[in-house]
């Protein structure tokens, strides 16, 4: 009789476990320490280690809400073909990849190219020195601001970028060895010359969830965080991008993209769309390639590719994608790493602790605590990371603070660990190390750590 009830038990337990493991996304209740640095994302925080951490949806959206995340999970990932098609039309004619989720993979992070590889999970910005009408980047005649390195049958593609590395061997202070690899860029296959002084900025896909509540922080709080003059001489001297906004054609506070060039998610997408996959859209009507000999729609044209429903449906998809719980919180030698990288002065960009606006347009993202590690400013990293190509007020040698959170799991979910905005990283370590500018007392200051403080370190960061 003992043992049947054991059994019993051992099933009824394995079942529940199932079940938790199977369900898409596992809210939390918050009650008993809505503080916790567990929650990642405050309540919209997913129980989730595995493959799939990045593609949870909210919990507590209403039926409605739900199923437009739905819709816009389906058309995130949904492949476009050329025109005329049933499903999915629009493809190019010249473009970079064929759907959103061909980037974000998992809804995460873009590898670089293999040797011999084009390059399929990030793209190559262009521009010519000076500013365009709206103090953007002046785009390249022929070319515009983006190369596009694939083409429809019987189009011929911008060009390709090949990408190889030169290998230096640093040491840390304790003598131990460590390699950094520095890319160098040449163009391939171009369709008609390049300008000689044409600005070119390598960008890695970057991780989509935990972007609604990102786009949830006030502007007033951003701001506050931004200290362009260094006037309390702590060596930081973070500032906000001021960009231009399509929809309502003004200039306000920019906080997406690796230089935070764009102002928020729905303008994101809809650029996204246009330049990556040529799709035309309500914020962006014409084809990338209008102008140039691939080009072959009506330029007085009125319809566009991508509805504006299913536009919003993969905005609200991004907008509502949980952050994954993090891991060994309270073990001791990721509190250790804690300590050192506070020590450090890595926690003066990565801004651990964050309060979203209120926000009545939707619940789940407002007045919530979470830890982002990134204060969403643009810091002047160094030379070595420097793409010198200015993006409105970013200069060519800032960046804007790359969220931390989740970046542990990036191995399980996307199969490599490649960092910082053009993947030269292949592990952590050697993203810290790449750290210049502003960032360069945080980085010699790890440089001087011993090997078992190094890799506290790397484990607090890892459990992020």
């Amino acid at each position: 009789m003992r043992k049947t009830t054991i059994a019993i038990l051992f099933i009824l337990v394995t079942l529940v476990a199932l079940q938790v493991a199977c369900r898409k996304a596992d809210s939390i209740s918050p009650d008993e320490n809505p503080d916790s640095e567990w929650l990642s994302g405050g309540s919209q925080t997913a129980f989730d280690q595995g493959s799939g951490a990045f593609s949870h949806v909210f919990s507590g959206l209403p039926a409605n809400l739900l199923r437009v995340h739905e819709i816009g999970d389906g058309q995130f990932n949904a492949t476009f073909v050329s025109a005329p098609a049933p499903i999915n039309p629009g493809l190019g004619p010249i473009f970079n990849n064929v759907a959103c989720g061909s980037c974000h993979v998992a809804d995460g992070r873009g590898k670089v190219p293999g040797l011999g590889e084009s390059a399929a999970n990030m793209l190559f910005r262009l521009s010519l020195p000076g500013e365009g009408e709206h103090g953007n980047p002046l785009p390249v005649p022929g070319y515009g601001d983006q190369l596009q390195n694939r083409a429809l049958l019987g189009k011929q593609r911008e060009g390709d970028v090949a990408i190889t590395y030169t290998e230096t061997v640093y040491k840390f202070a304790d003598g131990t060895t460590y390699s950094l690899r520095a890319p160098t860029y040449t163009f391939t296959g171009l369709y008609m010359a390049m300008p000689g002084n044409v600005l070119l900025s390598p960008r890695v896909a970057a991780p989509v969830f935990g972007l609604g509540l990102l786009e949830a922080i006030s502007e007033t709080d951003i701001m506050a965080g931004a200290d362009p003059d260094d006037k309390d001489g702590d060596g930081i001297s973070g500032k906000y991008n001021i960009v231009y906004d399509v929809f309502s054609g003004k200039k306000v506070l920019g906080r997406f993209g690796w230089k935070a060039n764009q102002p928020n998610l729905l303008q994101q997408v809809a650029a996204a769309y246009n330049g990556d996959i040529g799709i035309t859209n309500f914020l962006f009507p014409k084809e990338s390639s209008q102008g140039q000999t691939q080009f072959d729609s009506d330029p007085n044209s009125t319809s566009y590719e991508l509805t504006d429903s299913l536009l919003h449906s993969v905005q609200f998809y991004v907008r509502t994608l949980a952050v994954p719980v993090r891991r060994n919180v309270t073990d001791a030698k990721v509190l250790q790493g804690k300590a050192l990288f506070t020590a450090a002065g890595c926690i003066k960009c990565h801004k651990a602790d964050v309060r979203t606006g209120v926000d009545v347009s939707l619940a789940q993202v407002s007045n919530q605590l979470i830890h982002p590690f990134t204060d969403l400013l643009l810091h002047d990293m160094g030379t070595g990371l420097a793409d010198n190509r200015p993006d409105f007020l970013a200069t060519g040698t800032e960046w804007r603070t790359a969220p931390l959170w989740g970046i542990g799991l990036t191995q399980k979910v996307n199969g490599h660990t490649n960092f910082l905005h053009d993947g030269r990283a292949r592990n952590l370590m050697e993203a810290i190390m790449w750290h210049g500018g502003e960032a360069l007392a945080a980085k010699n200051r790890v440089s001087n750590m011993s090997r078992s403080e190094r890799d506290a370190l790397l484990a607090y960061v890892g459990s992020l």
